[in-house]
């Protein structure tokens, strides 16, 4: 490996927030099927594997109340092609991918679809360097925005305006949002809101991963007990 070669990918590892074990998995990950020797297709395979299992756990466990359809769109929201391209631009793959003759005089360092399977293949790599927690670190990170774009794939049901127009109906106290707590980790932060409606019901409480989700969930504990009495 030359010098400016192994530059750049100290470089490159800086931006991916991640530093190879072995070096080599790294070279083999950004080896287009048209450049001279091993290329990546196989590594490519196998972090699309790790990809969709990362992002379908999440999902699960996440969205505890989503269908299996609502997942699955949430799903393609994140791991689509467009995606992958965005992931691999901002991570700024493009000119560290290595091509063959032709596809580099045509550009092929900007085409989407080199790019995010790319990104595919860079999560295999990490994935047989340190494995599947270290896999799943870099996905949280690289995929922040589209895990937080992927609650716009669902729409909730709307609990607070239910719970308003509940209370509105019969001439009560509007409820009181509060954000208590936040917390975790920076990839994975969440927030816990509290609400309590006048002296009708004692204060309820509920933690998700943004403040909206938090607010839905707790306009909901609040409309199953009001809905008993």
């Amino acid at each position: 490996m030359g010098i400016a070669m192994a530059s750049n990918l100290e470089q490159l590892q800086r931006r991916l927030g991640y530093v190879f074990d072995d070096p080599e998995l790294l070279t083999l990950a950004l080896s287009h099927r048209s450049f001279t020797g091993p290329n990546n297709e196989r590594m490519e395979f196998l972090g699309d594997a790790v990809l969709g299992l990362v992002v379908t756990d999440y999902l699960y466990r996440e969205f505890s109340d989503a269908r299996e359809g609502e997942l699955s769109r949430m799903r393609s929201h994140i791991v689509r092609g467009e995606s992958l391209a965005e992931v691999a631009k901002k991570l700024e793959l493009g000119a560290d991918i290595l091509l063959g003759p032709g596809e580099m005089k045509s550009g092929g360092h900007r085409r989407d679809s080199i790019l995010g399977d790319t990104v595919e293949a860079l999560l295999g790599a990490v994935y047989l360097d340190q494995g599947i927690e270290a896999a799943r670190d870099r996905i949280y990170d690289w995929f922040k925005s589209l895990f937080e774009s992927a609650l716009e794939v669902k729409p909730l049901k709307d609990s607070k305006t239910t719970l308003q127009e509940w209370l509105q109906q019969r001439g009560k106290s509007l409820p009181d949002y509060k954000l208590v707590d936040t917390g975790g980790e920076a990839h994975s932060r969440l927030f816990t809101v509290s609400c309590k409606i006048g002296a009708v019901t004692q204060e309820k409480t509920a933690t998700a991963s943004s403040r909206r989700r938090a607010e839905q969930m707790v306009a909901e504990q609040l409309l199953t007990e009001l809905e008993k009495k």
